[in-house]
């Protein structure tokens, strides 16, 4: 059966007090909507449907640069969840098969809940999905069951006391044949307290036709909602959670596990250690066997096994550290390639570089790779021993077993195994200092007198 994914993500998220559209604000540095559509692409989806409003605009790139394929339909008005479902009828124009709703809100439903609803749509025309509440709550609609059939969904306010009790209850997200779910939205009531028209209203729909329908069960920690910023602080830590124990289970060392903080994307190898306090940015993959030492941050970049980075390093967007490659305290790396065993292992800057193999660069070396206007490359070759404090003003090359002594600054190139200095000549200028002295504070005793 083919399905399609529409996701919901029209609201505004008043209390996020936020001028970005709530379903773009990050859980583990990646937009809700993307975990939802990613949870979602389990279905392999023939169409996907995002349903935006508030910023709509936004919502549909940050989509289309996780899926180029989806379509955006845009619900001018926030009229309630039936009303826009509705909106994606003309996206669907043609398809045949069945329609999985999320919402861009609920980023943590498991991919085998999916796929576990669509098995319930063999037997069953509509399949709704709820949770058991670990408190009796108001704010949840309670699932009426009869045996497998799910005979209503009933809002708190309109339940009895008997119904109230019931911990069974609505998440919102159902799958459907997608002339179905249509035809019974066409159906849809707005006569209620908000004026709006509602999903839960399918399932009386359904069964006044003789129809069949359903509520399968998940854990409620998958159907959190993300209203607030509290709530988004709360799904975030539970991300994170979940995620160390992933890298636990898969043979990850991770020496403080609480502090070490994760991005959704993060790939990390087995028999890596992991010191405390490290932040994984998005697009990080650190192969097996790597090091990453406390206090750095990783972001767009690629460690291979056997390399150890930090304490305190900076890794930036476009880095690449071979194996063995050792990245030490104080560093920034940015679009670079440290090929296997370099080292840079002090105070150091290398920027829109190219290291190489064996390769040594000094302590407080930088690449000096910005003129105001555009960025230049310098390339190191391997066997090369850069002494501390060298400025390499790019464009540069250091061509193979070369050599730079300290404190020089290096503007044109410097041919393989040779030696290049640049500094000026020092001079020692005999009781000078004492002399420069005596004349400062002469100079502030003046000062704090006519003060």
């Amino acid at each position: 059966m083919n399905t399609a994914l529409v996701i919901l993500a029209a609201g505004k998220g008043t209390r996020m007090n936020s001028d970005l559209p709530k379903v773009l604000q990050p859980i583990a540095q990646t937009p809700m909507l993307v975990h939802a559509m990613r949870a979602g692409a389990v279905l392999s989806p023939e169409r996907t449907v995002i349903v935006a409003g508030h910023g709509a605009e936004e919502v549909a790139r940050v989509a289309k640069v996780e899926d180029e394929s989806v379509s955006v339909a845009v619900q001018e008005e926030q009229l309630g969840t039936a009303h826009a479902v509705a909106q994606a009828r003309d996206a669907l124009t043609g398809f045949k098969g069945d329609v999985v709703v999320l919402f861009g809100d609920t980023p943590f439903i498991e991919p085998t809940t999916l796929e576990r609803m669509i098995a319930a749509r063999k037997s069953f025309d509509l399949v709704m999905l709820g949770f058991d509440i670990a408190e009796v709550q108001p704010r949840y609609g309670r699932m009426i069951m009869d045996g497998d059939r799910l005979q209503k969904i009933v809002e708190y306010k309109d339940a009895t006391e008997e119904q109230r009790a019931i911990r069974f209850t609505n998440s919102g997200l159902l799958a459907c044949n997608s002339d179905l779910l249509f035809d019974l939205i066409d159906q849809v009531s707005n006569e209620n307290a908000s004026g709006e028209f509602y999903l839960t209203e399918l399932v009386a729909l359904a069964n006044a036709r003789g129809l069949t329908a359903t509520a399968i069960k998940c854990d409620e920690a998958e159907t959190l909602g993300v209203d607030s910023r509290a709530d988004l602080a709360a799904a975030d830590a539970a991300f994170q959670t979940r995620a160390r124990n992933a890298l636990l289970q898969q043979g990850v060392t991770l020496m403080a596990p609480d502090t070490v903080y994760l991005s959704a994307d993060t790939v990390i190898g087995r028999d890596t250690v992991i010191e405390p306090n490290v932040v994984f940015g998005p697009d990080v993959t650190v192969e097996s066997g790597a090091t990453i030492r406390a206090f750095s941050h990783l972001e767009g970049c690629h460690v291979s096994r056997g390399a150890i980075v930090g304490p305190y390093a900076r890794i930036r967007p476009g880095t690449e550290l071979a194996e063995n490659a050792r990245i030490g305290n104080f560093v920034e790396i940015k679009n670079a390639v440290i090929a296997e065993g370099a080292k840079v292992n002090h105070l150091s800057y290398i920027g829109d570089a190219s290291i190489g193999a064996a390769s040594n660069i000094g302590a407080g070396t930088i690449t000096c790779n910005y003129d105001g206007m555009m960025k230049h490359k310098t390339t190191v070759g391997e066997n090369v021993f850069v002494g501390s404090n060298t400025m390499l003003v790019a464009p540069v090359t250091l061509g193979d077993g070369a050599m730079t002594a300290t404190g020089t600054v290096v503007t044109k190139d410097v041919e393989p195994d040779a030696l290049a200095v640049a500094r000026a000549k020092q001079q020692n200028k005999p009781g000078y200092a004492s002399k420069f002295f005596d004349m400062l504070r002469a100079k502030k005793a003046r000062r704090d007198k006519g003060a």
